[in-house]
Order: structure tokens, then sequence, then C-alpha cells
């Protein structure tokens, strides 16, 4: 994970503005810094123009997005750029993933082995802005997750409040309260505001961090056996219906969806609890979305809240375990119990 930003820096420095901050650019230094070329960079936060001049790279300041000048604001009229493939206006932070963003993950993947056009890159380029970088370009640009006026007129509301951990206001929480009181001196006052902000830069960095390390190591590894396993598919139904992973389950729902290309087949994937010989067995009903509660064929509902023995007798199959009672998951001591329970409940 990040260290904390040292307070000598001596590589190019980095500018962004100072007062209230906030998690766009909070993340885009972050970022920055994980690169070796600013990983020793001095902030610089301000507005003056002479002091931005004096950066290499400036950023959520300035009114000016010029990538061949290293300069990155979004603030200035008509700007309204996207991501590729993503309708959400960028704010620092997805202008510096945007630029940026491959070799960071180039270098997470293994430095100067792979290449920063390397399909692995470009596929956690995409997934890395839109699992996490997308939700701050759209906090810091003001745009909500739902259309308001359709919300509205649905007549939905908060059943509860989320209690404000959002990404933004992780960030948020970190700036100085309003009645503080501030160093008399102007410099002092900046120097204390400052080390709030890279503490803030640093949270936010830390959890892009984990994000980074998850899709990297455990994510994008998961592909090739979900692919393999997607390839197999028939053997177990001749009409694809399963996907039965031999050794263990990993995370397979976004590759799922992807290798359907919009064609969905899958309806239960079949694994074991672990990779220990005679492991039981679940079976899992695949969702309509990746975020979804609603599965694409629940498990019978005869069968939902029931276990053991009891339900051996309601489902005419040995060996089961349970089913849930909102019936998406369930379990057999054996991968031909739980193929039965599959088959049947295909049926």
């Amino acid at each position: 994970m990040a260290s904390a930003p040292k307070r000598l820096k001596t590589g190019p420095k980095i500018g962004t503005h100072n007062g209230h901050f906030h998690a766009d650019e909070a993340l885009a230094v972050h970022m920055l810094r994980m690169l070796p070329t600013y990983h020793d960079s001095p902030l610089v936060r301000t507005r003056d123009p002479k002091l931005l001049e004096t950066c290499h790279i400036v950023v959520d300041v300035g009114g000016e997005y010029d990538p061949q000048r290293n300069r990155y604001d979004h603030h200035q009229r008509g700007f309204a750029t996207t991501f590729p493939g993503r309708e959400t206006k960028l704010s620092s932070a997805g202008l510096v993933f945007k630029h940026f963003g491959r070799a960071i993950i180039a270098q997470k993947l293994g430095g100067g082995g792979i290449g920063e056009d390397a399909p692995e890159v470009e596929l956690l380029h995409n997934k890395l802005y839109e699992s996490f970088v997308e939700a701050l370009d759209a906090h810091d640009n003001g745009i909500s997750l739902y259309d308001p006026a359709a919300v509205s007129a649905a007549g939905l509301e908060k059943r509860f409040s989320e209690g404000g951990f959002t990404l933004g206001a992780v960030v948020a929480r970190l700036n100085p309260n309003w009645n503080e009181e501030k160093h008399s001196d102007p410099d002092e006052a900046q120097v204390a505001e400052d080390l709030k902000f890279n503490e803030a830069s640093l949270r936010i960095g830390e959890e892009f961090e984990r994000d980074l390390d998850y899709y990297a190591t455990a994510w994008l590894p998961a592909r090739s056996i979900v692919q393999a396993a997607f390839d197999r598919r028939t053997e177990f139904d001749p009409e694809g219906r399963l996907l039965v992973f031999e050794g263990q389950s990993v995370p397979w729902k976004d590759h799922l969806y992807s290798l359907e290309d919009g064609k969905p087949t899958v309806l239960y994937v079949l694994y074991p609890e672990s990779a220990k010989p005679g492991a039981k067995w679940r079976i899992q009903c695949v969702p309509e979305s990746k975020d979804s509660f609603a599965s694409r064929k629940p498990l019978p509902e005869a069968w939902r809240g029931f276990r053991d023995e009891e339900l051996d007798s309601i489902a005419g199959i040995a060996g089961c375990v349970f089913v849930h009672a909102a019936g998406f998951i369930g379990g057999n001591k054996t991968f031909e119990g739980a193929k039965e329970m599959a088959s049947k409940a295909m049926a």
C-alpha cells in the first residue's frame, strides 16, 4: 500500500488549488505519485497563475485541459471530455486516469515487461474506471447516480441514510471544520491545510490501490478460469446453462456477463466449497445483472428454507445440505447431487 507523502520532495512539481479540497484532485495527486516521474514531487496548492506556471503538471485548477502541457482542469466552459465508452464528464481524477492509468496498471502488472497497450492493461483500465474512478467524476460534476426526474416520477424515497460513506465523503470529512482556528501566519495556515490534503490524498489513494491490487492479482487471473469453464459448459448441459468450476470458485460475474456478450444462457454456477477432497458443492443462481438481487432462474420455491434430510425428501435428491430462503443459492454433499438440483430446477 501507499506510504505517507514526505514533507521534502525533489521531483517535478505537481500543482492543484488550495482551499477546500475534494476527492477528485486528492486521487489525481495520489495516482501521479504512484509513477516514477512524480514519486518524489512536491505539491503546490495555489490559485496563483504565476505559481502554477512553475509546476510540471497541474490538476483541477487553471482552466485548461492540454495533455501536451500537462494541464488537467475540467472547470472551463465547454469542457465535455469523457472516458472512452462512458458518458460521465471527467473530473481531474478521470483526466489523470485517462492519460496515466495505463502506465499505473502496467507498472502494477510487471513494469517494463508489460506494455501499456497490452490487452490485460486495456481490460483493467476500463474496469477500474467503471468500478472506482467514474464515481468520483460524477460526484465532482454533480451527476446523480439515478435520473432525479425519473426517481421523483416513480415516487421513490430513500428508506434510510447511507451514513455518508461515499468516496467523496471519505475525503470531504478530512477538510478542516468551518470553526477550527486557523494559524495567524498565512504560510503556516497553508502548511496545515496541505497536511490535511496529503492525509486525504493518502486515504483515497489507499482505497484506489486496494481496488487496483484486487483487480490485478485476483480478478484478472480469474478470467482465464471462467473462460475455460464457459467453453466447457455444454459438457454439463446441452443448452450451456451450467457453469462448473471443478477446483474452486473464483470471481465470475463480471467475466461471465462479458463472455456471454449480451446473450444470457447460463442459469446456475456449480463449485466446491473448498479445494479439499470430498468438499461439499454449491449451486448458485446467476443474477439478472451484477448488482441485482433477482436471479435469472431462482431455485424452486418449494425447496427454499429447508435443509438436510427434509430437503432430500422434498426435492427427491440425496445429499442436500440447504437452499437459502431467498432461493439464490443451495448446497449438496456431492457434485452429482448439486448437478441434479440444477437439472430439476431447470426443468
